[in-house]
């Protein structure tokens, strides 16, 4: 079954050991952004250089629209054959929105609320960024459904560092 991996930054290197990804999404700073690492193709790897913030004025590289348009396009050039790893630098806020937007996209219309509930369900720590998740329900024009079922969830187990979750994608394993 294919699947989304996230974690956070310190597991990367175990994690494609482990699991062989076959893309790479990295959500970092731009000032703690990484190198493409070993067992991952450059071209397979995106590198998005963005804050974790939750409003466009709290930074000066927050999430914003081409971010996410980089991302879903990015998603729809996995094949799915292998997992793709996503992480950011805890695992819990910029890669769980990022998970959970590709999965709303490749899911289609009318999956957020249960794609919501399986990220809450396998990540209890996981807290989406909320501006990443707004600027992918305009993008993917889901009339506010992505992000009423974000909120739904809440905000999770406070951690300071998430744990490695798979996140299948088909809706009957989630």
């Amino acid at each position: 079954m294919p699947f989304i991996l996230v974690t956070p930054l310190s597991a990367v290197p175990d994690s494609i050991r482990r699991y062989s990804p076959s893309h790479l999404v990295t959500l970092l700073s731009p000032e703690h952004m990484i190198e493409t690492p070993h067992g991952i193709p450059s071209d397979r790897h995106l590198r998005l250089a963005l804050n974790d913030v939750a409003g466009e004025w709290e930074s000066d590289t927050p999430p914003a629209a081409h971010h996410i348009e980089k991302l879903v396009g990015f998603g729809h050039d996995w094949d799915a054959e292998l997992p793709i790893l996503v992480h950011c630098w805890a695992g819990i806020s910029r890669s769980m929105a990022a998970a959970y937007i590709l999965l709303c996209d490749r899911l289609g219309p009318g999956c957020e609320g249960e794609v919501a509930a399986a990220l809450r369900n396998r990540a209890p720590h996981a807290c989406p960024n909320a501006l990443m998740v707004r600027l992918a329900d305009d993008l993917l024009n889901r009339n506010g459904r992505m992000i009423e079922a974000i909120q739904s969830i809440g905000r999770g187990r406070f951690t300071a560092v998430g744990e490695c979750v798979e996140l299948p994608i088909a809706l009957t394993e989630l």
